[in-house]
């Protein structure tokens, strides 16, 4: 059983001093209160009380008592000395030199402090590292982590490494085991003789069938939504979605699905028979609800792009066709009514006021000036023109589309009655109308003839009603069932995406009703949200207050505004505000970040991930998706080369070579079984607090700003989870990643979406699903990530929402007292919140808001539910009702403030610096991602997000050294000026050609910066 997970840096700085604790650390663990005191004063020398808590403090740090005092850090040292008004802390060598008194001291210590041995301990932590490996499935690097922690916390003194090494490799092997035997306990033996059966690749075929389900959907087009749905039947038909395994945790499960979806069949095979099946039954459970998922992901696109849009496009190209008959036509009409109005109608004469009788007095007469003008025959032509290439008075704007859209029938005749066969639809009371007619569907396809009675006329909105009932071709007493499926389907379309259609079959386009917490497990949750939260129980005294705020700032802001020279108010009484003065850059910023960009060491890219790993661990994070633990040396530069490759969209091809972390078989094997979404998470948590430890970091920010915005990716090859926008993608399809960075340049995390939807359906989200880092206060977005609703549950989850507002004065604001005299903002407050409305929906508010909170649902899949066909719901109003508060306050803010208005531009600017060297870095092929599925677009951005956070922490860590050098040297640095800097330089980073991926020995733990005066050539 392998025991040596941990390197031999990482044994030996266990429960030992590994470099100075951080200021925070000796805040937290040095700081000595009044029961320390008491116990230090005892002793009598200066020496021993040094000692004395040198060994307390350690104890309480790592865990266990030194044996050599004297190996104390001097930052701990003066820390302790200083607070025990020592002004010698090198008495403390004096203390090391009598070994009964600390071993008096280590005594006294555990009597007091009641610290236990291990032994007494062992099989509480057993019990509990068990209990985390079981449910996390956690590495062993983390989990030996937690367990010394977990020691520390309660006062258990460390055991050897090796001890502890080996209990926790030894635990979660068991857990695993017992994982695996769960789930093959569950299987008949013909169960397993099916799931084994997957691993067989059948005669004539060059893959396995496990390999051929798992491969989903990537072209749009009707053969493919059938063979989709065929995929989904192939799969549900296996069994394995009926077993219970709501006993395993979700973690577990997720992880083993996930190898078996990556994995290689040979690989599989060579496991034993509980573990082998317990990956193929947690895999095939995944693939049931994932493959009806990745159907209705392509039922959408289908719907959208290839019949919706392209009728339009069509439609409008046939419009532009006829448009010069049509405008020829026109010309003729009008040319003869003039004639018409100009010969029967009486004269007046402008002058005198004379009025003549009509020019011509019969009808035969009229006819006659027509004529003159344009013949009979042409004006006829013109008539029958105009019937023709025009819609009937009655008609809409969508009559035109909606016909050629019938002509495509072709494309949904493939898949109808599989798609009400395979997937389990359900609706809501407002969707079982169209619920009802989609499944009878089947029953009218291919009939010469169905009736009136047989259809729901209720669904005929519209010209759907002439084009279903009043079609030229029908016979009387028939209607157009191939248009009414279309129309169906265009009903469907809207009210899946709106979730008042569901599958209950599918996890992504499932019912988010059913996940909202309710009953008792809401009752259970609802204390601890509402704390959480700070959010009150009766919305009563909570609205009052609100109200209170927002009149009073109003009244503020209000008397303010004469004096105020940024805004203005046109005669509509419409906000306006004045252009923002960009902030001047003083000579002294300019030569500090001259000096600064000079100094820092040329590296090869792979070189700064070796060296960033060295500082953080964060390869360590790399873990294997079968469970086992790494057996390959050198693992962290095979992770740097496949960060490279895939953050830099190179490939493998340049980062080959001839030692064996470089080669092609090495590289293909860890890229399968260590990369993955997961691992990149837990990488970039190591990047994010380091990041805020560093000094310059923090004097960019707090970490409590951040903003979120989307980087835009063509796709050029055939996928799903592409959508078309010409303004971004242009002739292709494209994704967007929608990434979080705080104002410490740290990148929290992320989110790939197809196509560009509204932002706002999203941010709450990446918010809630962010990598590591503090959870932000203000969050920063721009125009697309705003709505209403959006405003009220960012507020309702603790969050300041500061959007940046384009085009303002179309943003209307918002009162709650009618009668109140809010002077230049008197026109503009033209908007009523109800209260009311509010405090009427507040349970089922405080139930929304917690259900997104801890999990339960998906932010997105609420906000969808709370709108329908762009107008909100009665909840989804509260909802927004409530948001247009804080939206008021913002605005107010933005009007009384240019300092916060300055805040939001620079933090949005932030995010385009960082997204400009993303683009920089993500360089091979055009910058397109060739990815065709969503999990390997998320995996690909996740590399490219975790190499992006790597560059910006190693030139972090360098801008400040080289600051302090500079200072050290007498340079003129003032800190208004390092809060300018910028982490997102790259001139001294090669990324391109092939690379270095030795790691230079760092004694003084970073390369020696460069002369301030350097050139680039230099």
């Amino acid at each position: 059983m392998p025991v040596e997970f941990l390197t031999d840096e990482q044994a030996a700085a266990y429960a030992a001093y590994h470099g100075a604790p951080s200021r925070t650390e000796l805040e937290r663990f040095f700081f000595l209160d009044d029961a320390d005191r008491e116990l230090i004063e005892s002793k009598r020398r200066a020496h021993n009380r040094l000692g004395f808590a040198a060994q307390l403090t350690t104890a309480r740090y790592l865990g266990v008592f030194l044996d050599d005092p004297t190996s104390v850090p001097p930052e701990v040292v003066d820390y302790l000395a200083e607070q025990l008004d020592i002004g010698d802390p090198s008495v403390l060598k004096v203390y090391g030199e009598w070994e009964n008194t600390r071993l008096e001291h280590v005594r006294e210590l555990r009597r007091v402090l009641e610290y236990r041995e291990f032994a007494e301990a062992e099989g509480e932590l057993r019990e509990r590292v068990d209990a985390r490996a079981w449910t996390t499935g956690e590495g062993p690097k983390a989990l030996f982590d937690a367990a010394s922690g977990w020691l520390r916390e309660r006062r258990v003194l460390l055991p050897g490494v090796t001890t502890l090494t080996r209990l926790v490799a030894s635990v979660r092997e068991a857990a695993n085991q017992r994982l695996w035997d769960t789930l093959y306990g569950m299987l008949s033996v013909g169960q397993r003789a099916v799931l084994d059966s997957l691993l067989t690749v059948p005669p004539g075929e060059r893959v396995s069938e496990l390999d051929r389900l798992r491969r989903g959907p990537v072209r749009v087009s009707g053969p493919q939504m059938r063979r989709a749905l065929e995929r989904a039947e192939e799969i549900a038909g296996l069994g394995m979605g009926a077993l219970d395994v709501s006993g395993i945790p979700p973690r577990r499960l997720a992880e083993l699905s996930r190898y078996g979806v990556d994995g290689k069949a040979s690989l599989l095979r060579r496991h034993s028979d509980a573990r082998r099946l317990a990956t193929l039954l947690a895999t095939t459970v995944y693939l049931t609800s994932r493959a009806v998922d990745a159907a209705l992901d392509l039922l959408e696109v289908l719907i959208a792009t290839k019949l919706l849009a392209r009728a339009e496009r069509e439609s409008a190209k046939e419009k532009l066709k006829t448009l010069p008959r049509v405008e020829r036509a026109s010309a003729k009409l009008a040319t003869a009514f003039q004639v018409v109005f100009d010969t029967t109608s009486e004269q007046v004469d402008t002058d005198t006021g004379e009025i003549a009788p009509p020019k011509v007095e019969s009808l035969e007469g009229m006819w006659a000036a027509i004529e003159q003008v344009v013949p009979r025959h042409e004006l006829a032509a013109a008539i029958a023109a105009l019937f023709e290439l025009t819609p009937p008075l009655d008609s809409d704007a969508d009559e035109a589309w909606r016909a050629m859209l019938v002509n495509r029938f072709g494309t949904v005749r493939p898949f109808l009655r599989l798609l009400v066969a395979v997937v389990d639809f359900d609706a809501t009371p407002e969707g079982e109308a169209v619920l009802c007619v989609l499944l009878s569907l089947p029953e009218l396809m291919g009939r010469k003839k169905v009736g009136p009675a047989e259809i729901d006329a209720g669904l005929l909105t519209g010209s759907w009603r002439r084009l279903v009932l009043s079609a030229p071709h029908l016979e009387p007493g028939t209607v157009d069932w191939k248009a009414y499926t279309f129309c169906v389907l265009e009903h469907l379309h809207r009210m899946l995406r709106s979730k008042q259609v569901f599958a209950r079959n599918s996890s992504k386009w499932g019912d988010p009703r059913a996940k909202l917490l309710a009953g008792e497990a809401w009752q259970q949750a609802r204390p601890t949200v509402l704390a959480s939260l700070n959010l009150p129980g009766e919305a009563g005294g909570h609205l009052a207050a609100r109200a209170a705020l927002l009149d009073g700032t109003y009244q503020e802001v209000a008397g303010r505004a004469p004096d105020n020279a940024q805004i203005v108010f046109d005669d509509d009484g419409r906000l306006h505000f004045a252009a923002l003065e960009p902030e001047p850059k003083p000579a002294s910023l300019l030569d500090l970040r001259a000096a600064v960009n000079a100094m820092l060491p040329r590296v090869d890219l792979p070189e700064v991930l070796l060296e960033v790993f060295s500082w953080t661990g964060a390869d360590q994070a790399f873990t294997s998706i079968t469970g086992g633990e790494a057996r390959l040396r050198d693992l962290h530069v095979t992770i740097a080369a496949l960060l490279v490759a895939q953050g830099c969209n190179v490939g493998y091809t340049p980062v080959l070579g001839s030692v064996d972390a470089l080669k092609y078989g090495r590289l293909s094997h860890v890229d399968q079984t260590y990369l993955r979404l997961a691992t990149y998470r837990a990488a970039n948590a190591a990047l994010i607090s380091h990041q805020a430890s560093i000094g310059l970091a923090q004097s960019w920010g707090g970490g409590l700003v951040a903003s979120v915005d989307g980087m835009r990716f063509v796709v050029p090859v055939p996928s799903v989870y592409a959508r078309p926008n010409p303004k971004y993608f242009g002739r292709r399809g494209g994704a967007t990643w929608l990434n979080m960075i705080n104002d410490q340049a740290a990148g929290l995390g992320g989110k790939v979406v197809a196509g560009t939807p509204r932002d706002s359906l999203y941010v709450l989200d990446v918010l809630y699903d962010r990598d590591g880092g503090k959870r932000p206060e203000m969050i920063v977005t721009d125009t697309a990530s705003y709505s209403d609703i959006v405003f009220g549950l960012l507020t309702l989850a603790g969050f300041a929402y500061a959007p940046q507002l384009a085009d303002l004065p179309d943003q209307k604001m918002w009162r709650i007292d009618r009668a109140a005299d809010y002077g230049a903002f008197q026109d503009a407050a033209r908007g009523r919140i109800d209260l009311a409305r509010i405090e009427r929906h507040w349970e089922d508010i405080l139930r929304i808001i917690g259900s997104i909170h801890t999990g339960a649902v998906r932010a997105y899949d609420v906000i969808r539910m709370l709108s329908r066909d762009g107008r909100p719901t009665p909840l989804g109003d509260a909802i927004a009702h409530y948001g247009r508060i804080a939206k008021t306050l913002h605005i107010l803010r933005l009007a009384d403030e240019p300092g916060y208005r300055r805040q939001i531009k620079v933090q949005a600017n932030l995010q385009e610096g960082r997204h400009a060297l993303a683009r920089k870095i993500f360089h091979g092929r055009a910058g397109q991602l060739y990815q065709r599925y969503q999990d390997g677009m998320e995996d690909q951005i996740g590399a490219l997000g975790l190499v992006l956070n790597a560059l910006v922490l190693f030139n972090t860590r360098y801008m400040d050294a080289a600051v302090q050098q500079l200072r050290e040297d007498g340079f003129d640095v003032r800190d208004e000026d390092v809060a300018r800097l910028s982490p997102f330089v790259r001139h001294h980073v090669n990324m391109l050609g092939r690379y270095s991926f030795q790691l230079p020995d760092l004694p003084g733990g970073l390369r020696p910066l460069r002369a301030p005066d350097t050139t680039d050539d230099a």
